[in-house]
């Protein structure tokens, strides 16, 4: 313990390397990543602030278990190659998770040197530590075990089924991966704008898994093109469903039908999946509100506003009903609006849309609102204010304020269990759900929730269907 404080001491003379970024009135005007990158040296000096704890706790708070400390050390090192062999014993998506991963919550909340300054900037290593692999291309694909003859169908290629796939191919079994859309990624190439998370890296990754050998079949609408049961007259013995929550909810109130109103699921999809932000040389509409209203505070609301203003808004509003303190963004994301000129009307909630005659969207009618005592979600709630209505001008209006369960395959498996939101009731610890020889994680068993949550629960289900094709069940 006394080692432990010396050299805790010594490390924390070093500040924190902070990540290099675009200038925000650049960067909000063009699509490309906000931060740009560490060098080695940056690296390596960031990676010596890490004190090596014995019971490192910030391995406790990754959802998938990477040796944290384990990387670090090799990065500290400068054996960058060592480093990512490292991190894919656990993770198969590092250069994902080290930029959309809520590191302050989970990994860095936990550091032992952020009890009294600055936590390692363990999501930027994880990073970088992916990107030079990326670059150089100099270390072995992990080991796979003998072939087992056994065959998985995963559904779905986002986060979840992703990770499935990775664990069960270094387990000897041959996997294929069936995505409704016409790109592989999920919820990382259609929900996640190129300025937060670069396409080109998510189809690196996915590049990796059939390098293993994964086959993925794109625009398998399963449900529909294919039901579960013919999946297993096919020959597959064991399924799992990683289909995400991508099913749009709405506020309910007068004018939401008006044109201008989008879902933020369809406005990101023709942005981000389907490259609108590239027209005219990818031919797909999308409107380009000169003054814009999200509705909403999570990272998808972020993605939505800060995406506004990239397509050319004149201003991007986020109405929020509660305080800034209960805002659900990754507070770097927050940072990153505030900075490009996103404007933030807090304690407001939203009455009703008007428009013009035509049908048109015009405007939005807010209420003023204040922090009462605190719900089920433990946050205050949020109180109305008598008479405190007032008009905001829009032409656009985004709706982030959460998804609800695609009901496309869960309503075409009649034995599967649905909870009454429509989510897929599982077993917490492994995955299973009373149809045999099905698993399911991610969204679509938890409702919307971080990408490395997701990638956890698709590790536990790994193991479990391992088993389950070793033993049976």
């Amino acid at each position: 313990m006394a080692d432990e404080k010396k050299q805790q001491t010594k490390n924390e003379k070093i500040p924190r390397q902070p990540m290099p970024e675009q200038a925000p009135k650049v960067r909000a005007r063009n699509f490309e990543e906000v931060p740009t990158g560490q060098s080695p040296e940056t690296a390596m000096k960031e990676a010596a602030r890490c004190i090596q704890c014995k019971n490192p706790a910030c391995v406790t708070g990754c959802p998938v278990g990477v040796d944290i400390p384990g990387f670090i050390k090799h990065v500290q090192a400068g054996d960058f190659t060592k480093a990512i062999s490292k991190i894919w014993e656990k993770n198969s998506l590092p250069a994902v998770c080290g930029r959309v991963c809520p590191q302050e919550i989970q990994c860095e909340g936990r550091c032992i040197v952020g009890k009294k300054g600055d936590p390692v900037a363990i999501g930027n290593l994880e990073r970088f530590v992916a990107d030079y692999e990326r670059a150089n291309k100099k270390a072995p694909m992990p080991e796979k075990q003998e072939k087992t003859g056994k065959r998985v169908a995963v559904v779905g290629s986002g986060p979840s089924g992703l990770t499935v796939a990775g664990d069960l191919l270094l387990k000897g079994h041959d996997v294929a991966i069936f995505e409704a859309f016409h790109k592989p990624g999920g919820v990382l190439v259609y929900g996640i704008p190129e300025f937060r998370l670069p396409k080109d890296i998510v189809f690196s990754e996915v590049a990796g898994l059939e390098k293993m050998g994964a086959s993925i079949e794109l625009n398998a609408v399963i449900g529909r093109t294919l039901s579960l049961d013919e999946l297993f007259e096919e020959g597959y013995d064991a399924i799992y469903l990683g289909v995400g929550a991508g099913l749009p909810t709405f506020l309910n109130i007068p004018g939401e039908n008006l044109i201008g109103v989008f879902s933020a699921n369809e406005y990101l999809t023709r942005s981000n999946l389907m490259k609108a932000y590239k027209f005219p040389e990818y031919d797909t509409p999308i409107i380009k509100g000169r003054n814009v209203i999200t509705l909403g505070a999570g990272n998808v609301a972020m993605d939505a506003a800060r995406t506004a203003l990239r397509l050319g808004a004149e201003t991007s509003r986020i109405v929020y009903r509660r305080s800034r303190e209960e805002v659900p963004a990754r507070g770097a994301e927050v940072h990153h609006a505030e900075e490009e000129g996103v404007e933030f009307f807090y304690l407001t909630s939203p009455v009703k849309f008007f428009g013009n005659d035509k049908g048109r969207l015009q405007g939005m009618t807010g209420l003023k609102m204040e922090l009462g005592e605190p719900d089920a979600s433990g946050r205050r709630r949020p109180v109305p204010i008598k008479g405190s209505e007032f008009d905001l001008a829009c032409d656009l209006a985004i709706i982030a304020v959460g998804a609800g369960a695609n009901p496309l395959l869960t309503k075409s498996t009649k034995d599967l269990q649905l909870n009454k939101w429509g989510y897929i009731v599982t077993d917490e610890a492994t995955g299973k759900t009373s149809k045999k020889g099905v698993w399911a994680g991610g969204d679509i068993v938890t409702g919307s929730a971080t990408v490395i949550l997701a990638m956890g629960a698709g590790r536990a289900a790994a193991e479990s269907i391992h088993k389950y094709l070793a033993l049976g069940w």
